[in-house]
C-alpha cells in the first residue's frame, strides 16, 4: 500500500511542509527550558491550535509536537517512562486535525536528535540510539503518524540509528541534517556527504534534505549542493525565517513573510520538492509561501549563489564545507534584503 506522502509526491510537483513548532508554541506561553511534548497531555487545545494554524496557512504536510519526545531529552524532565505516551499523543492530535481539514494532509512524526554525543566522541552507542528512536517511532505510529520526520540531525551515525529504528517500526520515513558550521553540519557533514549516505541504508528515506541552519540563503546553498549529486529523491528545504536576534529578552527571526515567498519559489527553483520553514516561521509566513509557489512560474535554470544571496541576504560563510567558492559574504547584503 502507497504512503500518503508518496501519493503527493506522485500527484503534485511540490509540496508545502509546515513551519516553526518552537515559534508557535512559545508565543502560546511556552517557558524556555519546558518540554513542548508535555503539552500533547496537558494542553491538547494549544496543539491542535499549533497543527491548524499549518493546514489553514496552506501545509500538505506538517510535523507533530514531538521533536524531544526521546527517552535521553524527557529525561530532563522526569518524563523518560512517557515516550510512548506522549508520541502517541501528538500524532493522534495531528490525525485529528488532518482528518478534518477535508484535503490530504501528511501527519508526519518528528523525532529529533537524542541530545546526546554518539560513540566514539561521546557515551552514545548505537544500539542505544536505535532503541530510544524505535521507542518513539512506534508511539506515533500508534497515534497515526503517516510517516516518521527525522530533523535537525548533526551525526551521520545517529541518521543511520534513526534510519534503523524506521525499519523496525516498518515506518516510511523522511530525513534532515542541519548544515549550521560553515557549510557543514556540527559534526562535518557536507551536502554531497548526505546525498550520498542516504542511497546507502536498507531503507534510505522517501525525501531528505536540510532543515533549521543558519539563514535561507545558507540552506538554499545547501540545497544546491544536494541537486549536484544528481539524486533523484526528492529534496526538503526547511529554512528558518531569517537570521535570528536578541531583542527585548526574547529571540526574533528578521525574515518578513514577503522573504520567505521569495525562498519558498528559489527552494522550488533550486530543486526542493518539499518546502517549509523552520524557527521563526509563522502561519503569516506560510500563507505568503504558498501564495508565491502557486503564482510564480517555474524558473528554467538553477538560481545562482549571486541571486539567492542578492534576494535573500548574503552567506554566513565563504565556503559551502566543500572548499568551493561559495559567494557574497553576510557583509555584502544586498539593499534587497527584507529586515
Amino acid at each position: 500500500m502507497t504512503d500518503l506522502l508518496t501519493q503527493l509526491m506522485m500527484e503534485r510537483d511540490w509540496l508545502m511542509a509546515d513551519g516553526a513548532t518552537g515559534t508557535t508554541l512559545f508565543n502560546m506561553g511556552l517557558t524556555s527550558g519546558d518540554a513542548p511534548e508535555l503539552w500533547n497531555i496537558e494542553k491538547p487545545d494549544n496543539i491542535r491550535a499549533l497543527y491548524k494554524g499549518a493546514v489553514d496557512a496552506g501545509s500538505d504536510i506538517f510535523l507533530t509536537n514531538s521533536f524531544g519526545g526521546n527517552a535521553s531529552r524527557l529525561k530532563l524532565h522526569d518524563a523518560q517512562d512517557r515516550v510512548r505516551e506522549l508520541n502517541r499523543a501528538a500524532a493522534e492530535l495531528g490525525r485529528e486535525v488532518a482528518d478534518a481539514s477535508g484535503r490530504k494532509v501528511v501527519v508526519a512524526g518528528s523525532i529529533g536528535p537524542t541530545g546526546d554525543i554518539m560513540e566514539p566522541m561521546g557515551s552514545l552507542t548505537f544500539d542505544s540510539a536505535v532503541e530510544m528512536f524505535h521507542e518513539q517511532a512506534e508511539g506515533l505510529k500508534e497515534g497515526g503518524a503517516d510517516v516518521l520526520w527525522v530533523e535537525t540531525i548533526s551525526a551521520p551515525e545517529e541518521y543511520k540509528a534513526a534510519a534503523r529504528a524506521a525499519e523496525l517500526a516498518d515506518m516510511p520515513w523522511c530525513g534532515t541534517m542541519s548544515f549550521d558550521t560553515a557549510g557543514r553540519t556540527m559534526m562535518g557533514i557536507t551536502s554531497a556527504d548526505l546525498a550520498k549516505m542516504v542511497e546507502t541504508l536498507s531503507k534510505p528515506p522517501l525525501a531528505f534534505g536540510a532543515n533549521c541552519g543558519v539563514g535561507a540563503a545558507d540552506l538554499l546553498r545547501t540545497v544546491l549542493g544536494f541537486a549536484a549529486q544528481g539524486s533523484e529523491r526528492p529534496i526538503i528545504a526547511k529554512g528558518n525565517a531569517g537570521i535570528p536576534k536578541y531583542v527585548d529578552g526574547h529571540i526574533h527571526y528578521d525574515g518578513t513573510p514577503e522573504l520567505m515567498a521569495d525562498y519558498a519559489v528559489l527552494a522550488r527553483d533550486c530543486g526542493a520538492r518539499i518546502i517549509g520553514g523552520c524557527c521563526g516561521t509563522t502561519p503569516e509566513h506560510l500563507r505568503a509561501m504558498r501564495e508565491a509557489l502557486e503564482t510564480r512560474p517555474r524558473s528554467d535554470s538553477r538560481p545562482t549563489l549571486e541571486q539567492i544571496a542578492s534576494t535573500l541576504g548574503g552567506f554566513s560563510s565563504a565556503s559551502d564545507g566543500t572548499g568551493d567558492d561559495a559567494g557574497p559574504s553576510r557583509e555584502r547584503r544586498s539593499r534587497r534584503r527584507r529586515s
